[in-house]
C-alpha cells in the first residue's frame, strides 16, 4: 500500500517507548502523573518506562488545525483488526443466503434507511457465522480482537460490550454483589449503577460527593469516604462486597482511585470504576491516570465517547484476581443481546485499531485546541471556567478535554445559555446545567469549532453579561437534592412493590416508586426506596422550570409521580 505523509511529519525518537505487558505493575508515581512502570519480563525487571502502550516511531506535527486527524499509516504503523477484516471479508463472498436478518445482505433494505445509510452497511451486517465467532463463547477473530484491546489498555481481560457502559456496569455489580450484600457506591452514581442494584438485588450504602452550590455540581469521592462507609457497615455486623467509583465523572473530576483501591484491597473488597468518560485516558501523557494503571479491579469504559467507536459499543477490562473471570461473562451473557451487532463489535476493534497506529500522538492535536479554548473563553467577561479549586476536596485531576463553563454571572441558566448556542448559532454542546455547559473536545474538533464556541461564548457575554450585576444569581445557588436520605426499601424491594401515581405535592414522605433524573447526566435525583422529601422536589421543580428534561419518570412533565404501597 502506498501513502505519502504530508510535510508536518517529522521523525521524533524522544517519545518512544516500550510496549507493555499483561504483567506489568505500578512502582512509583511521578509529581506530574506521568506513572512510572516496572515491566515484568522472563529475565526480571526490564526497566522504568512512562505510562502508555504501544512504541509509535512517527508523531505528528500538525501545521493545520484542520487537518483531518485520519491518515494513512506506514505499513510497519497499521495496526490489524482481525474482527473487522473478518467481517469484511464476510461480506464480500457471493454466497445464497437463508438466513436472518430479514433485509439479507441489503438485498430488501429499507428505502428510506437505504437513503440515510450506504448500501454496503446493510451488507455488512450479518449474524453469528462461522467465520465471525461467536461473542458470548470467542474463539476466533473476536478473542483475537479482545485480546488486542486488553494489550492496549493495560487489561489482563477485555469484554466488548453491544449494550454500552450500562450493560458493563450492571454485569460487574451482579459478578460481585449477590443478593442482600452491600455496595458501596457515590449517590451521584449512573443510573446504570441503580439498575445493577435492582438485578442483583444488592442494598447500596450511599456516599454523598462533595457539591459545589454555585456551580450545582457534585465532585468525585474520597478514601476517607470509603473508609468511614466500611467501619459503619462493620459496626452493623455487615461488609462491603464491591465498591463502586465513578471516576472521571460526567464533567471530568476524578477521585484517587489508587488510594481508594489500597484500602479496599487491604480488605478484599474488589473495586468497580465506571470509567465511561476516561476511555482515552491512556493515549496521553498529561491526561489523568487510568483506573486500571491505579489498581481497580474492573473499569467500563465507553468508547464511543471521546474515542470513536459507534454509539453503544463500549468495553469492559478486568485486572487482578478479586474478580471470578467467568462469573462476570457469564452476567454480560445474561444482560447482552443473543444476536449482538457485528458493526458496532468492528467499530470497537477499529477504534483499537486507530489508537494503536499512533498511541502517544493521536490526541496532541485535541489537546491543543483545548488549551486553547481555555486560553480565549477564560478572557471572556462573566465566563468562568470549572476546575479543581472549585473543590475543597483533593481530587487528584480534571479531564483537560472536557470544557465546562460557567454562566450564571451572565444573569441566565446553563439550559438558556445552552438554548441560545444551539438554536441560534449551531453551536450543540454535550451537556447542561443550571448554572453551567460542558464541551466534550475529541478527536474530531477542529480549530473552525473551537473558534465558533469562542464566538458564542463572546456573544452570550456581549447579550447578558452586566459589569454592575456580577454576583451569581440567587436562584442558581441551588443545595445538593440528596444530601440527607432516608431509605425505606431496597432498589430491589422497590422496583417490584405495588404501586400508585400520585400529586407531585402529595408524594411528600411517600416511598419513590421509579427513578427520576434530570437528562442528561442521568444522575437520578429520586431512587426507588427512597422518602421524598421537600429539598428533592423543590430541586426536580427548579431545574425543570430552568429548561431541565426529565428522564426514568413516568410524567416528564412532573405533575405526577410513581411512589409504593407501603
Amino acid at each position: 500500500m502506498r501513502c505519502s505523509l504530508p510535510s508536518s511529519f517529522v521523525l521524533d525518537l524522544s517519545n518512544v517507548r516500550p510496549r507493555f505487558y499483561e504483567n506489568s505493575r505500578i512502582t512509583e508515581f511521578g509529581s506530574s502523573r506521568r506513572w512510572k512502570r516496572s515491566v515484568i519480563t522472563s529475565e526480571g525487571v526490564a526497566g522504568d518506562t512512562m505510562k502508555h502502550g504501544s512504541s509509535s516511531l512517527i508523531t505528528r506535527r500538525i501545521s493545520s488545525a484542520d487537518t483531518p486527524l485520519a491518515v494513512c499509516p506506514t505499513a510497519a504503523q497499521q495496526a490489524r483488526a482481525p474482527l473487522l477484516e473478518a467481517l469484511k471479508s464476510s461480506a464480500e463472498k457471493d454466497v445464497a443466503c437463508f438466513h436472518f436478518p430479514g433485509h439479507n445482505r441489503g438485498k430488501a433494505s429499507p428505502r428510506l434507511m437505504s437513503q440515510l445509510i450506504r448500501p454496503e452497511t446493510f451488507r455488512h451486517d450479518l449474524p453469528e457465522l462461522p467465520e465471525l465467532d461467536d461473542l458470548f463463547s470467542p474463539k476466533g477473530v473476536i478473542l483475537d480482537a479482545q485480546k488486542q484491546a486488553a494489550e492496549l489498555f493495560g487489561s489482563l481481560e477485555t469484554w466488548f460490550l453491544v449494550g454500552g457502559t450500562t450493560c458493563g456496569v450492571q454485569a460487574s455489580i451482579m459478578a460481585t454483589c449477590s443478593p442482600g450484600e452491600t455496595l458501596v457506591l457515590a449517590r451521584n452514581s449512573h443510573i446504570s449503577a441503580i439498575s445493577g442494584l435492582v438485578l442483583s438485588g444488592a442494598i447500596p450504602k450511599y456516599i454523598i460527593p462533595e457539591y459545589n452550590s454555585q456551580w450545582d455540581i457534585p465532585g468525585g469521592i474520597t478514601a476517607f469516604q470509603v473508609e468511614k462507609a466500611i467501619e459503619e457497615l462493620e459496626s452493623d455486623g455487615k461488609t462491603a462486597a464491591a465498591v463502586l467509583i465513578t471516576s472521571p465523572t460526567y464533567h471530568g473530576i476524578c477521585s484517587n482511585v489508587s488510594e481508594i483501591v489500597k484500602l479496599c484491597h487491604s480488605n478484599r473488597i474488589p473495586v468497580i470504576v465506571d470509567e465511561a468518560h476516561g476511555a482515552h485516558f491512556r493515549f496521553h501523557p498529561e491526561f489523568p491516570t487510568t483506573a486500571l494503571e491505579q489498581g481497580a479491579d474492573l473499569a467500563v469504559q465507553s468508547t464511543h465517547k471521546v474515542l470513536s467507536s459507534l454509539t453503544q459499543s463500549s468495553m469492559l477490562h478486568m485486572s487482578g484476581n478479586l474478580v471470578d473471570k467467568d462469573a462476570v461473562s457469564r452476567c454480560l451473557q445474561t444482560l447482552q443481546s443473543s444476536s449482538p451487532s457485528y458493526i458496532l463489535l468492528a467499530s470497537l476493534d477499529a477504534a483499537r485499531a486507530q489508537l494503536s497506529e499512533n498511541p502517544h500522538g493521536i490526541f496532541n492535536k485535541a489537546m491543543d485546541l483545548s488549551l486553547h479554548a481555555k486560553n480565549q473563553i477564560g478572557r471572556i467577561p462573566g465566563i468562568s471556567i470549572l476546575n479543581l479549586p472549585s473543590f475543597t476536596s483533593s481530587f487528584p485531576a480534571i479531564d483537560p478535554l472536557r470544557l465546562t463553563l460557567g454562566v450564571s454571572q451572565l444573569q441566565i441558566s446553563g439550559y438558556a445559555a445552552d438554548d441560545i448556542l444551539d438554536q441560534k448559532l449551531d453551536i450543540y454542546s454535550e451537556l447542561a446545567g443550571s448554572q453551567s455547559i460542558t464541551f466534550a473536545i475529541n478527536l474530531g474538533t477542529l480549530q473552525g469549532d473551537i473558534q465558533r464556541l469562542v464566538s458564542g461564548m463572546n456573544h452570550l457575554s456581549a447579550t447578558f453579561y452586566q459589569k454592575n450585576k456580577q454576583s451569581c444569581r440567587d436562584a442558581n445557588n441551588v443545595r445538593l437534592p440528596f444530601d440527607d436520605i432516608t431509605m425505606k426499601l431496597s432498589p430491589r424491594e422497590a422496583f417490584f412493590a405495588k404501586k400508585r401515581k400520585v400529586n407531585i405535592i402529595e408524594s411528600l414522605g411517600e416511598v419513590c416508586g421509579e427513578m427520576v433524573c434530570s437528562y442528561p447526566p442521568g444522575i437520578p435525583v429520586l431512587i426507588p426506596g427512597e422518602v421524598i422529601t421537600e429539598e428533592v422536589l423543590s430541586y426536580l421543580l427548579d431545574v425543570k422550570k430552568m429548561g431541565a428534561a426529565i428522564s426514568g419518570a413516568a410524567d416528564h412533565e412532573l405533575n405526577s409521580i410513581v411512589v409504593c404501597n407501603v
